[in-house]
């Protein structure tokens, strides 16, 4: 196995599947068979879902809410989509353990590391949500900090495109895909992988991410098998 313990990142927006906005039941619970897959093999997971499936601080923000609740309603928004995901885990007797960073008992025990680890070490799947439980963060940062934490071998980026590219390959025919990019090199060519904060906490933490397509069953399987596919960034 490549990785004893890894954080994986889902973006709340693939939560939606073929809906224009929402949870799609079908979608979640596809995550969860590979999640349970790798799971079975000895693999620790800890997970971070985004929320943009159900609003969006910053997009909040220019539709006229106050900046730090629009953040807020975000942070909620990650619950709701753990929640969807720890149900869709338990339904294929996948044990899983949702901790917020914001304290919201009885709804999900209160984030720290000790009890993370204590989780992974048990067997569970780790659902870290509410972000980093502060405004100005996004679910990136949330995520490396929570992998950095928890002392992960690698952050897995799970998006609906097969890696990163020279340009957005859904609008660009021409765009070239990378199969293995330094931290600075994205940062040079200004590429929209993650926002700078996040990336700047992976490369001073020396944590590797890979970004691949989640959608297509069983690469995440691959991915833990060291399969050559998505991108490496180092």
């Amino acid at each position: 196995m490549k990785y004893k313990r890894i954080l994986l990142k889902l973006s709340g927006e693939s939560l939606m599947g073929e809906q224009k906005y929402g949870i799609d039941a079908k979608r979640v619970e596809s995550y969860a068979r590979q999640i349970k897959e790798i799971a079975g093999m000895g693999v620790q997971v800890g997970i971070v879902i985004g929320g943009g499936n159900i609003f969006r601080g910053l997009s909040g923000s220019d539709k006229g809410f106050d900046r730090v609740k629009g953040d807020q309603m975000g942070m909620l928004a990650t619950v709701i989509n753990s929640l969807a995901l720890s149900s869709a885990l338990e339904n294929v007797d996948c044990k899983s353990k949702v901790l917020t960073a914001i304290r919201m008992e009885p709804i999900g025990e209160f984030y720290s590391k000790a009890k993370a680890v204590e989780c992974l070490e048990a067997g569970y799947v780790v659902i870290f949500s509410a972000g980093t439980g502060n405004p100005y963060f996004t679910t990136d940062t949330g995520s490396s900090l929570r992998a950095i934490e928890i002392e992960a071998d690698v952050m897995l980026k799970g998006t609906r495109v097969d890696g990163i590219y020279t340009a957005d390959p859904e609008k660009d025919p021409a765009a070239v895909k990378f199969n293995r990019i330094t931290y600075d090199e994205i940062y040079n060519r200004g590429l929209k992988v993650m926002d700078l904060t996040a990336t700047t906490m992976c490369k001073e933490n020396h944590l590797p991410i890979v970004v691949f397509n989640m959608d297509v069953e069983g690469n995440l399987r691959r991915v833990m098998e060291g399969e050559e596919i998505g991108t490496v960034v180092y």
